[in-house]
């Protein structure tokens, strides 16, 4: 046989690595961007290079997400422009302020339908971090050292119950008395005195239309004073029933005015 020619030769193409080479170095940055990005305690960058990324190897405009994503030069990676999205916390914000409307409506409706005793001092009407309370001096409902609903007592937490049983707020009954001993057949101790005390205004809600799966009854004998038991003033002060009308709020204290 003839040998060929040299220009008969075919052409070696030394340069072809380069083609590999160049997709390597591509697949090595992209990589490096990914772990870059990982890295970031920003959660949503993340998502959003992902989402860009996708789009991009996929020639498909946009992302999965909905928004419209923009390179900023000065930023290590993409920013996303949300389109149409609503923003978090929106409607919690309006629960909130609808929560707090119904409750200052519910506290103006029991300041009216307890205002002569709010005249005289016996009943107290705040709204705070828990929602409303209303406290009650125990001499306006029951007799010392009983639990038995005074018939003026009963008519108040009527008007009481009505305006509540239109709402569905929690609701804890307290009952608190004083530093003075009792001891007798039904009630050894302020325990059972405050405790029955308490039950007894919830038994009244009840009664009167108020779901009981809404309603606590607690006793706190005389753990809570709000005030010293040395004079008689305080001792009276400390005898007293608190119902709490429970919201979800922030903890804020409003005093409502009672005048």
């Amino acid at each position: 046989m003839s040998r060929r020619r040299p220009h008969e030769e075919e052409y070696e193409n030394h340069d072809r690595w380069l083609v590999s080479y160049a997709d390597f170095i591509t697949l090595l940055f992209a990589f490096f961007v990914v772990m870059y990005a990982i890295s970031s305690v920003n959660e949503g960058k993340y998502r959003v290079l992902s989402d860009a990324l996708t789009s991009a190897f996929k020639n498909v405009p946009g992302n999965s997400s909905g928004a419209l994503v923009s390179i900023n030069p000065n930023a290590p990676t993409p920013i996303a422009i949300p389109l149409r999205k609503p923003q978090p916390g929106i409607k919690a914000d309006a629960n909130l302020r609808q929560n707090r409307e119904r409750m200052q409506t519910m506290a103006k409706d029991i300041k009216e339908a307890l205002s002569p005793l709010v005249k005289d001092g016996m009943v107290r009407i705040t709204e705070n971090g828990r929602g409303l309370t209303i406290e009650i001096n125990a001499s306006v409902l029951f007799a010392p050292g009983d639990a038995t609903l005074d018939p003026v007592a009963i008519k108040a937490l009527t008007a009481v119950a009505k305006v509540m049983a239109s709402d569905a707020f929690p609701v804890v009954v307290e009952g608190h008395t004083d530093n003075s001993p009792i001891n007798s057949p039904m009630f050894p101790s302020n325990w059972e005195l405050s405790g029955v005390r308490a039950s007894s205004v919830v038994r009244l809600f009840i009664a009167n239309g108020v779901d009981p799966r809404r309603l606590t009854a607690i006793g706190y004998a005389d753990q809570r004073p709000v005030a010293d038991n040395v004079s008689a003033e305080g001792r009276q002060r400390n005898r007293r029933v608190a119902i709490n009308i429970e919201a979800q709020s922030p903890d804020t204290t409003v005093e409502v005015p009672v005048r």
